[in-house]
Order: C-alpha cells, then structure tokens, then sequence
C-alpha cells in the first residue's frame, strides 16, 4: 500500500497516536490495516475509515478501556507486595 499523504488523514492518525500513546507510524498501520479490510480506494473512504476508527478509540477512552490505562492497573502493585521479587 502506498503511503497516503493527505494533511487531514494524518491529522486524524496523530489524534489516534495521541490516545493510544503510540507512534503516528503505528496508528497509521492500525488505520491501514482497517482500510485494506474494507477495501477502501478514495482519499475520502480511508478518511472516513480513519474517522471512525478516532470515534471507537476516543469511546473507549471515556469509557477507561485505553491501553494505557490497563497497563497503569496491571502495574499497580497489591498491598505488602511493593518489594517481591520472583527468581528465574
């Protein structure tokens, strides 16, 4: 697939990177990835594609299912546990 370089669509891929703290490349793949499975051919399609994959990721956000928020409670460490270690 070759690299599309519309301003708004990138736009739309850097708001996606912002909320999932990842890289503007690897928001651009998951968009990418999303456009090839509904077969997406105009500028306007993949920004419409782009779009609304921006409004599930920002639903999920309010609702507290960011990936980084989980990873914040997966790191979260239980009562009297701050110092354990396991050996390998």
């Amino acid at each position: 697939m070759y690299p599309i370089n519309d301003r708004q669509y990138l736009k739309i891929c850097a708001e996606i990177a912002k909320l999932l703290s990842v890289s503007i490349s690897s928001a651009k793949k998951k968009v990418e990835i999303e456009i090839a499975k509904k077969g997406s051919r105009t500028i306007e399609e993949k920004r419409k594609v782009a779009q609304d994959l921006l409004l599930i990721y920002k639903k999920d956000e309010i609702n507290k299912f960011s990936s980084s928020k989980i990873l914040d409670q997966l790191m979260e460490t239980l009562d009297g546990d701050d110092n354990f270690l396991t050996e390998d």
